[in-house]
């Protein structure tokens, strides 16, 4: 009989041991209250200014400070958070799949993504713009365009935007990549390059391109970037949109988009109010 008791009191220990070890083992989880250890958060990692993945593994860029400041908030030290690579076309996917816990990467709000996924913001009001060479005077405004070899990126519907819209005659020329395009523009084999003038501002920052380009401040449309997450996380988009209202009031917003856009002359908008989406 006592052997029976000493196993009975074994097995309650056993159950009290496990089931402290169960709750323990949320720590390693992501959550949204800051209680986990780590969090994972979507970026660009190629676009300077914005989102980039330095030779020696560091991250830069307005996303990545807006990301750390919100995940700070959150209750995550900077140590404790993973960037992951987030390409355009995989937004979507990585938020439902659980990938990431929320996506900072240039992620403009518009209807057909809000069908699947909500956002936080907007953080930032940018717009489509060209970049053109410092000393090039003759593209005004963008009906100056006609004629002129215009860049951008395969598969980007921006160049695509002005020519059906502004500039018919534009000449599309279609690159691999911004940088691509960018080397294009200094050697002249193109007049101009277009995407959103946040990004081309990161670009024009870099300390291998200061003083060879300038924006031409067209801003032919309205990009509202905002924060991606999960659809129906109404709890995590009011802590987001919180740290977003505080990143502006104590000044932290202005100073990051100083630090990774003002080399390139960048006229930035006023921060967007929250849940104001520019049309």
């Amino acid at each position: 009989m006592q052997l029976r008791k000493v196993t009975a009191a074994s097995a309650a220990v056993l159950a009290l041991a496990l089931t402290a070890t169960a709750c323990g083992s949320d720590d390693k989880d992501d959550s949204a209250s800051g209680g986990g250890k780590k969090i994972t958060v979507g970026i660009k990692i190629d676009q300077p200014g914005i989102g980039l993945k330095t030779p020696d593994g560091k991250y830069t860029g307005f996303d990545v400070d807006v990301a750390t400041y919100v995940a700070k908030e959150l209750g995550y030290d900077a140590k404790n958070i993973e960037f992951k690579e987030t390409k355009s076309q995989d937004r979507e996917t990585a938020i439902s799949r659980g990938d990431v816990k929320f996506i900072v990467a240039s992620y403009s709000i518009n209807d057909e993504r809000l069908k699947k996924v909500d956002f936080a913001g907007p953080y930032l009001l940018a717009h489509q713009d060209i970049l053109v060479r410092a000393d090039d005077d003759s593209i005004k405004k963008p009906e100056d365009l006609n004629n002129k070899k215009l860049c951008s990126v395969t598969g980007s519907t921006s160049a695509q935007n002005i020519h059906d819209t502004l500039a018919p005659k534009a000449d599309l020329q279609e690159y691999g990549g911004y940088s691509e395009c960018l080397t294009g523009l200094e050697n002249k084999a193109v007049d101009a390059l277009t995407t959103d003038d946040s990004i081309l501002a990161g670009y024009a920052s870099q300390d291998v391109n200061k003083g060879k380009f300038k924006l031409a401040g067209f801003k032919m449309t309205n990009e509202n970037y905002g924060i991606g997450l999960k659809k129906g996380d109404a709890d995590l988009k009011k802590k987001i949109n919180d740290a977003l209202t505080k990143m502006v009031s104590d000044g932290s917003w202005q100073k990051a988009v100083d630090a990774n856009f003002g080399p390139a002359g960048y006229k930035n908008e006023k921060a967007p109010k929250i849940g104001n989406v520019v049309k």
